[in-house]
C-alpha cells in the first residue's frame, strides 16, 4: 500500500485527476452493468407467456405479468397491451416511441466510459510534459549537470503519469467495448419482442397460431 501511495506522489498533480477518472469511470461501468444485467430476461420465453394469456382473452392478467417483471422488454409489452384496442399505425407508434425510450436508456452514460478512455492518455501526457518541464528548469537553475542516474530516476517519475493515462484508457476501453456488446444484445431482444407482440395483436391473437408450425416440425 505504501509503495502504490509512493508511486502517486511520484506521479505529479495529474494523478488526481487521474484517479478521480478511474473513480468516475469504475462508478459508471458497475451502475451501467447491473442496470443491463437486471433488465436481462428470456425474451422468448416471456413473450409466449404472454401470448398464452391473451390466448385466453385474459388481457388484464398479460399486464400484470409485465407489471410485475422488471425491465425494458416488459415495459414495451405492456404499451402494446394497452393499445392493443387502437388503430394499427396508433399502435405501431406507441410501441415505436417505447422501443426508443428503452434504447435511450439502455445507451445512458456508456458513452462517458469511452470519452474518459480518451481523456486519460491526454492527462497522464500533460503530466509527464508539466514533470519534465519542472525537471529541466531545477536543471537549469542549479548550474549543475545531473549525473544519468539523476536523470533517469527524473523521466522515470514523469513518465509514471502518461503509464497511469494508458492503463486506465486500456480498462476504460474494455469496459466499454463489454458494456456496449450487451447493450446489443438488450437491444435485439427489445427489438424482437416488440416485433413479435405486435404482429400478434394485429392478427387478432389467434388461438391456433403455432399450430402449423408444430405440424411442419413433425413432419
Amino acid at each position: 500500500m505504501d509503495r502504490i501511495i509512493r508511486i502517486f506522489e511520484l506521479g505529479g498533480a495529474m494523478m488526481i485527476p487521474l484517479t478521480a477518472l478511474a473513480f468516475i469511470g469504475a462508478v459508471i461501468f458497475l451502475e451501467r452493468l447491473l442496470y443491463l444485467h437486471k433488465g436481462q430476461i428470456k425474451a422468448i420465453e416471456f413473450v409466449d407467456g404472454i401470448k398464452a394469456a391473451l390466448k385466453k382473452h385474459r388481457l388484464l392478467e398479460a399486464i400484470t405479468i409485465c407489471d410485475e417483471t422488471y425491465g425494458p422488454i416488459p415495459r414495451i409489452i405492456k404499451t402494446a397491451l394497452i393499445n392493443s384496442e387502437e388503430k394499427e399505425e396508433i399502435l405501431g407508434q406507441a410501441v415505436s416511441a417505447a422501443a426508443q425510450n428503452e434504447f435511450a436508456l439502455l445507451d445512458r452514460r456508456v458513452s462517458s466510459i469511452a470519452t474518459i478512455a480518451k481523456i486519460a492518455p491526454i492527462i497522464g501526457l500533460l503530466g509527464t510534459v508539466l514533470a519534465l518541464l519542472q525537471v529541466f528548469y531545477i536543471m537549469g537553475q542549479s548550474g549543475n549537470y545531473a549525473t544519468a542516474s539523476e536523470f533517469s530516476m527524473s523521466v522515470y517519475n514523469a513518465l509514471i503519469s502518461t503509464a497511469m493515462g494508458l492503463f486506465i484508457a486500456a480498462l476504460g476501453w474494455l469496459g466499454y467495448s463489454f458494456l456496449n456488446s450487451r447493450v446489443r444484445a438488450l437491444a435485439h431482444d427489445i427489438d424482437w419482442s416488440a416485433n413479435e407482440i405486435l404482429l400478434f395483436i394485429m392478427r387478432g391473437m389467434p388461438a391456433d397460431e403455432n399450430l402449423h408450425l408444430k405440424g411442419k416440425l413433425k413432419e
